[in-house]
């Protein structure tokens, strides 16, 4: 077993702890296999009742640990096999996204604690959770459009279902919540202080029939949600599936926060905006989660193999110039055709599959 993800059984409990600190505890594929893997075994097995996850603790204090739950998947990786076959990235793919099926459709109750930084692969561990904990320290977002990729891990699912067109805008400017907006928009179902979060994993490791009555005695008073004061800037802004629509009523807009939205968003692949906005209008009538994630891993497959994610992941990642050069350049560049192409189902042979 890898020790980058440490899974174990407490009493009637299955527990599943992130630890890869210096990456913030960042997905790679044996990692994804190991969940996947334990929560099939657990889903049929009599003695275990619930599921915990969350990143492991600091052994000696190290600060690396705290700095954040889950902060995506391991990028790096991904784009030096886009750059050639990308055999290994469509690996990481179909492992990644067949442990967040086996998540989302687990039978028994899983708890997720959204302790710090909670992205991409992070939302994709923490959303198919019954309960999903947040905290003043949660930092969540799926900022994938900065660097050439997208919303996925079911983001096309989780985000399409916000209020209004708060999942349009959260997926093109990858803007990110506090733990206080996650409880306000559904995407955390508990608010508890940071320091509780010992106490309840303790309690509910000791009666795990009693989760609800446990997080609910330990929650605190959530604190004002920031974003709700533009939610009708949001709903009015983001209103179209077209990129050059929102693009031009915020221009058109004029006021300081429209300005700022239209300064992110030109920063951001226009192509990665483009492939968000059309995922979470498919997102939003997908018949099945099993459906999201085929048709995200057809995407996925495409996306990472273009231009796009490989020079994200440099100006972001390797080289930290934060100039990324897209290609294309402009929204009015990226053409239906292209997006086709990416959205274009796999052969029945490569095509995701649950199992």
């Amino acid at each position: 077993m890898s020790q980058d993800v440490l899974i174990s059984t407490e009493g009637k409990i299955g527990r599943v702890r992130l630890n890869r600190p210096k990456a913030i505890h960042a997905l790679n594929t044996g990692m994804c296999q190991a969940v996947l893997d334990a929560i099939t075994a657990w889903r049929d097995d009599p003695t275990i009742e619930a599921v915990l996850i969350d990143h492991a603790p600091s052994p000696d204090g190290d600060p690396k640990y705290s700095r954040g739950f889950c902060a995506g998947g391991d990028i790096r990786l991904l784009a030096e096999s886009g750059a050639k076959d990308g055999r290994d990235a469509r690996d990481f793919f179909r492992v990644e996204y067949r442990m967040n099926h086996a998540l989302f459709t687990c039978p028994k109750p899983i708890v997720a604690f959204m302790d710090g930084i909670t992205m991409g692969g992070g939302v994709g561990i923490s959303q198919p959770a019954r309960h999903r904990v947040a905290t003043e320290n949660t930092k969540f977002a799926m900022p994938e459009t900065g660097i050439g990729l997208f919303p996925d891990v079911g983001g096309g699912w989780y985000l399409s279902r916000l209020p209004g067109r708060i999942g349009q805008y959260l997926a093109v400017t990858g803007h990110r919540l506090d733990g206080a907006e996650c409880v306000a928009l559904g995407l955390a179902s508990h608010y508890l202080p940071a320091d509780r979060l010992d106490d309840a994993k303790a309690r509910i490791a000791a009666e795990p029939q009693a989760i609800e009555a446990i997080l609910g005695e330990l929650s605190a008073p959530t604190p004002d949600a920031p974003i709700l004061t533009h939610r009708d800037a949001i709903d009015r802004l983001f209103a179209s599936d077209t990129l050059e629509d929102i693009i031009a009523a915020l221009e058109a807009d004029g006021g300081e926060w429209a300005a700022q939205q239209l300064a992110t968003i030109r920063t951001k692949s226009p192509q990665s905006m483009k492939v968000s906005l059309k995922l979470l209008l498919d997102g939003a009538t997908m018949p099945t989660f099993e459906d999201e994630m085929r048709q995200e891993f057809a995407v996925a497959s495409h996306v990472v193999q273009r231009h796009d994610f490989i020079e994200g992941v440099r100006a972001l990642i390797v080289d930290k110039d934060n100039a990324p050069r897209w290609d294309p350049a402009t929204p009015e560049a990226v053409s239906d055709h292209l997006i086709d192409q990416i959205f274009a189902p796999l052969p029945e042979d490569e095509a995701w599959t649950p199992n």
